[in-house]
């Protein structure tokens, strides 16, 4: 080795000592590990070296001398346990858990822990988090965990164990296995979860309502008792042992140490936490017993598969079975390994069956089957809907309900977690507490861009979700919903500008005195499931640097916004409604904003700004703009002029959006939404001088009515519009969610709204 130095011997405490658990005659699991030397030639001579010092290392602490030992050394939870290497390289570690790497190898790293300075610890977790954490939700590791659970039973039972407070029924590995399981399913997505003592995960468990507050405290009393207990027994003879002893002066020793007056009564409290602890275990590994269903055939393509489908409900019937065979004999069906068939061949006569209760059966069922497809090569979401009969009818009841729908969670199938939940999913959205915990996981993700990225596209999709399933129950109406899509928007551009400040590498001050103006339907609060967002970026500061470093804000700010990742697209963006539109500056001081808009803005600018408002940012900067914004629509306007140029822009309008459909366009045609928009719009623009009130960013339906309180337009006119906005919406809404390209109905269905709005538009315009 020519004397130069070796790297440092990374030692590695699994199981009780990584997790900082240790009993008082605990074995310690070590795994030895070191990484490559930068340049290349000493691999053999490292390995070697590891080896021989390992070796000495487990002496010094488990040869017994005339003054006892150390600690007895478990080595069996290296790479190949027994017949491997003593010590393993960082990279041949790598290799290993990608090629070789077993489930319950993922159950026992949870809890390694480089022993040594935190920095060493570092190397280690880019290495074991992604084999241990999955980037998706992970329900396929709690069949793994049932069958090494069931292993474990097994050998209780062969070696009549059933006393052992470790292995036994209701024992510590149990609690253990339930905290462990919600790590390995939700901890790729959530990396607060990923910690090693049992009761903190526990505590953030309960914190996070993924498990019961009841549970919480059962288990973690439990864990502590039979902690307590463990290390009583373990005084007796100073051996690792987990069992009760037998019928001697022991239980009386162990029952007083355990704070009990008799053994009776010691054994009654015992089996009273371990009866809860088994109880608790079976809520969250059990398993309905799914019988063959009785709908297997139809998916097995056997004959009389159109009758029975007919017997359904299903009227397509030889589309519907072709369907079916298709997805039977199709390519992605061929090549799933043997366990996702099996779930696949399980789910589908569910899903028909699911489908059947549909209003249109044959397009629920087409749906759901597309779906399926679409998923079919992520193990984890074919055990989801496996593990979850009831998340399956929610899901089929969402894609038979609309197309958007389906088309959402085909593109965003990583949702489909909320679906297991009930009251979250029909909760009403706390957007402080969102954003909290938004935070918190893009802090854990520090210095890692991509997962942060994903995580924002992620936590959007959830809620969005959410908004998507409460709306198609029928628990939302359209305004509540564009209400609360606007104020996630709001939301997630606060938290990714924070986010994209600190990333920024030359800052002058700790808080951007920067702020985000949404115009258009975020800045009306009317944003739909798949706006676009109109927006602006302002500033207010006199500090030199402060232009060059807000245009590199807005600039990162944009990327974040727009970027495509594995997740998706956080937001379409438009940013034409800036000073000088596509040609001007990203980003623009508030002076340069307001020179603009008084000397230079178009009447049509001053009509979006009736439906603009700060929505993110520095909040002294968004007063300044609201001030300002209120000052710009009260200036004195020639109102024959006003109305001149509002009629340009509708006849401009109309060319654009040509149809030739016979149906009438619930918003480009006239005496649609544009024309109730634009009366509103030269409502604000003539009399807000005059009535201030007018000033304020209430949406259309509160603007109108307010111009009737003001005596402007007659109050009758003012309902009547007000109710043919909200009506074409709600029909703009419901056509959307079915994929309609265009908001178009029969004239007839809507021809009072019509006439109401034109009338009104003839009284406020004087003319068509």
């Amino acid at each position: 080795m020519s004397g130069r130095p070796h790297p440092r011997l990374v030692v590695v405490g699994m199981g009780k000592l990584g997790g900082g658990e240790l009993n008082v005659s605990s074995d310690v699991d070590l795994v030895f590990l070191y990484p490559e030397e930068e340049e290349g030639g000493a691999r053999e001579g490292n390995l070697e070296f590891f080896t021989r010092l390992g070796r000495r290392l487990i002496a010094a602490l488990d040869e017994r001398t005339a003054d006892g030992f150390v600690f007895r050394v478990d080595m069996r939870l290296r790479p190949w346990g027994d017949s491997g290497a003593l010590a393993t390289s960082f990279d041949a570690l790598e290799e290993y858990f990608v090629a070789h790497g077993r489930e319950w190898e993922r159950y026992a790293w949870i809890k390694a822990r480089a022993l040594g300075s935190e920095g060493e610890n570092r190397p280690l977790a880019a290495i074991v988090r992604p084999f241990v954490y999955r980037k998706y939700l992970d329900y396929g590791a709690l069949a793994a965990m049932r069958e090494l659970h069931a292993q474990i039973r097994e050998e209780v039972a062969r070696r009549e164990l059933t006393d052992q407070i470790k292995l036994g029924p209701g024992g510590i590995r149990e609690i253990e296995f339930i905290a462990q399981a919600f790590q390995l399913v939700r901890g790729g997505r959530d990396p607060a979860l990923q910690i090693r003592p049992t009761l903190k995960v526990l505590a953030l468990l309960a914190q996070k309502n993924l498990l019961p507050a009841a549970a919480f405290e059962e288990l973690s009393k439990a864990y502590v008792f039979l902690r307590r207990l463990e290390h009583r027994l373990q005084y007796l003879d100073d051996a690792q042992t987990h069992e009760l002893p037998g019928p001697t002066e022991d239980r009386s020793l162990v029952a007083r140490a355990m704070g009990f007056a008799s053994w009776d009564a010691f054994r009654a409290a015992l089996e009273a936490h371990r009866s809860r602890v088994s109880w608790h275990f079976e809520q969250v590994f059990s398993v309905e017993e799914v019988p063959k269903h009785a709908l297997a055939p139809r998916w097995t393509g056997s004959e009389q598969t159109e009758a029975r489908l007919a017997q359904l409900g299903f009227r397509d019937l030889a589309a519907t079975a072709a369907r079916l065979a298709a997805a039977r004999s199709g390519a992605r069906y061929d090549g799933l390994p043997q366990a996702s068939r099996t779930r696949f061949d399980a789910l589908i006569p569910r899903i028909i069956e699911e489908s059947a209760a549909r209003e249109d059966p044959d397009t629920a069922l087409a749906r759901t089957l597309q779906f399926m497809e679409t998923v079919s090569r992520r193990a984890a979401y074919l055990a989801l809907l496996d593990e979850h009969p009831a998340a399956l009818a929610r899901l089929a009841q969402l894609l038979g309900a609309s197309s958007w729908a389906a088309e959402y969670l085909n593109r965003h199938p990583i949702v489909l977690d909320e679906l297991l939940d009930t009251r979250a999913l029909f909760a009403r959205p706390d957007w402080n507490a969102f954003a909290r915990e938004l935070r918190r996981q893009l802090a854990a993700g520090k210095g890692d861009e991509e997962r942060q990225m994903d995580w924002l596209r992620e936590a959007h999709h959830a809620q969005v979700f959410r908004l998507l399933a409460q709306d198609l129950s029928g628990a939302l109406g359209v305004e509540r919903l564009a209400d609360d899509l606007s104020d996630l928007a709001d939301v997630m551009l606060q938290v990714t500008l924070e986010l994209c400040w600190t990333k920024l590498r030359v800052r002058h001050r700790d808080e951007p005195r920067f702020a985000i103006v949404g115009y258009g339907k975020l800045g009306g609060k009317e944003l739909g499931y798949a706006s676009d967002l109109d927006l602006i970026f302002l500033y207010e500061d006199s500090d030199d640097r402060a232009p060059e470093i807000y245009a590199r804000l807005a600039q990162r700010l944009s990327g974040w916004l727009t970027s495509r990742t594995a997740a998706g697209v956080l937001f379409d963006i438009d940013l034409r409604l800036r000073p000088e539109g596509g040609s001007g500056l990203l980003v623009s001081s508030l002076d340069a904003f307001r020179r603009y808009q008084r000397e230079s803005a178009w009447t049509w600018e001053h009509q979006a700004l009736t439906r603009a408002r700060f929505c993110a940012g520095e909040a002294t900067v968004g007063a300044e703009f609201e001030e300002e914004r209120r000052a710009i629509l009260q200036m004195p306007r020639d109102e024959a002029r006003l109305r001149d140029d509002v009629l340009s822009m509708r006849e401009q309008l109309l060319q654009g959006h040509p149809n030739e459909s016979g149906l009438f366009d619930l918003k480009h045609d006239r005496g649609g939404m544009i024309d109730i928009e634009f009366i509103v719009q030269v409502l604000v623009l003539a009399h807000a001088r005059r009535r201030p009130e007018l000033t304020a960013n209430a949406g259309n339906i509160a603007l109108v009515k307010l111009a009737a309180k003001l005596g402007l337009i007659p109050g009758d006119s003012a309902d009547a519009v007000a109710d043919a906005y909200r009506e074409y919406r709600r029909r703009q809404h419901r056509l959307r969610l079915n994929g309609a390209k265009y908001a178009r109905v029969p004239a007839g269905e809507v021809q009072h709204h019509i006439d109401a709005t034109r009338a009104l538009w003839r009284r406020v315009f004087g003319r068509e």
